[in-house]
């Protein structure tokens, strides 16, 4: 395998009136390509801070991200956040088709590959609606086809499915499943739930309570394709266990960092 993204040694530092802080710290990740990667943390430790600077929305204070582009002339990454990042005022059908607007591709070819997206997630009798329209899960869908029919090669994914009810996260994780599964994109993904780690990814990785460095990782066992029926196995829930275990202590000294 090929490693996709390397980051070395990155720190983030942020400065508020007479202080410094630091949410990042050192912090090493390298994921190959085609790998599903996890990031899971207690609140605070820079998770989302990471995500960012992978995306290039914000610098590192000191080390080194690189992403390695691949031969196909894709854009390198896109960014799936927690908020419903679509645009109010376009359609449903538009709002999958933005990306490859920008990126200049003809009307009728980014119409019919937005359309094929809009199927895929199930949103194809949405497709003239406008985003007050559609429930939250529904707009996470749009969300995530607007990602996917951008053809990224890296895709981030900042909690995607955290502001949804239990329900509709559980179906929307199936969801994503199966779309990865036919494009293998690289992915890192931020979640607080290991459970949902656990199900999607291919790799685990802890990160330490503020300021947020690597504290270790799990690989996950579990043959792909896979199903929600997963969590319901007693080896999942051992796993589950363990990271918490080792989660636990973190999340502790989160808390008491807030008190």
């Amino acid at each position: 395998m090929t490693a996709k993204i390397k980051a070395v040694g990155v720190t983030k530092a942020f400065s508020s009136g007479d202080r410094t802080v630091t949410a990042l710290h050192d912090f090493n990740l390298e994921v190959q390509e085609g790998e599903f990667v996890c990031i899971v943390g207690p609140s605070g430790c820079g998770k989302s801070t990471f995500l960012r600077i992978l995306g290039g929305l914000a610098t590192p204070t000191s080390g080194q991200v690189t992403l390695v582009p691949g031969k196909n002339g894709a854009p390198l990454q896109n960014i799936v956040f927690q908020e419903y990042a679509i645009f109010p005022w376009k359609t449903v059908l538009d709002n999958v088709a933005f990306g490859l607007e920008m990126r200049g591709i003809g009307k009728a070819e980014r119409y019919a590959t937005a359309s094929e997206w809009l199927r895929k997630v199930g949103l194809s009798k949405f497709a003239d609606a406008y985003p007050h329209q559609l429930s939250g899960g529904m707009k996470q869908r749009v969300s995530i086809a607007r990602a996917f029919a951008n053809d990224p090669e890296i895709l981030l994914m900042d909690e995607p499915l955290g502001a949804l009810d239990a329900q509709t996260r559980a179906v929307l994780q199936e969801e994503l499943l199966r779309i990865w599964e036919a494009s293998r994109k690289t992915v890192v993904y931020i979640t607080h739930s290991i459970e949902e780690a656990l199900l999607l990814g291919d790799r685990v990785v802890l990160m330490t309570a503020h300021p947020g460095t690597f504290k270790c990782e799990f690989a996950v066992p579990f043959k792909r394709p896979r199903t929600f029926e997963l969590t319901g196995t007693a080896e999942f829930s051992r796993l589950n266990y363990a990271i918490w275990k080792e989660l636990q202590g973190e999340v502790l000294r989160a808390m008491e960092q807030q008190l």
